[in-house]
């Protein structure tokens, strides 16, 4: 399996605005044909029998039923409040509008 080259680590390296040194561009040529090689070799042992997953294991979703209970009433919501009006929270405007 061939690595990446250097003009192509510098041509990746343009592309993303990068401004490299002439040794860093051997440095990751190296660094980035390993990478392409642990890539290269995960390929290989792919198999035809062997469907395609996102995660190792199964995931399922914990769901508890719906059931309908009894929520407060407009009273006992209210009943804390500092101030109410019409049945709902009053609160300062802070808008200047009417």
């Amino acid at each position: 399996m061939p690595g990446i080259s250097r003009e192509e680590v510098a041509h990746l390296a343009r592309l993303a605005r990068l401004e490299l040194k002439d040794e860093e561009l051997e440095h990751f040529a190296g660094q980035l044909g390993d990478i392409i090689g642990a890539v290269a070799s995960v390929s290989d042992v792919a198999d035809e029998d062997v469907p395609p997953t996102s995660h190792p294991l199964p995931l399922t979703n914990v769901m508890r039923p719906d059931t309908v209970r009894p929520g407060l009433t407009a009273e006992q919501a209210l009943s804390g409040a500092p101030a109410q009006e019409q049945q709902r929270f009053k609160v300062p405007q802070i808008l200047g509008e009417d």
